[in-house]
């Protein structure tokens, strides 16, 4: 399945990213060396194969019981914060 600048292109729209147009050209031969790759597979003989439901190894998630408790109280958990303000953690401001 070739790629195309276009698709490219559209890509880059529907994640907000800006390209120049030698990023563009960088990107859809970078992007068709991938799929290129990907579609080799295609070719690998896979008869007599099971498809593969489960994880190849055959550990085991090792949980622990969930179990209530008491919450940490508001002042111990402030206890150590760089900066407080009125009960609550103070922070960078991350969104403008």
């Amino acid at each position: 399945m070739p790629i195309d600048a276009q698709a490219v292109r559209h890509v880059a729209l529907l994640s907000r990213i800006e390209l120049s147009d030698a990023e563009l050209a960088m990107f859809t031969k970078q992007l068709g060396d991938i799929i290129a790759y990907v579609d080799q597979l295609k070719e690998v003989d896979t008869t007599g194969v099971a498809p593969m439901e489960h994880t190849p190894h055959e550990g085991e998630n090792v949980v622990r019981d969930d179990v209530p408790h008491d919450s940490l109280p508001p002042e111990k958990a402030l206890d150590q914060a760089p900066e407080k303000e009125d009960g609550h953690f103070r922070v960078p401001r991350v969104v403008e």
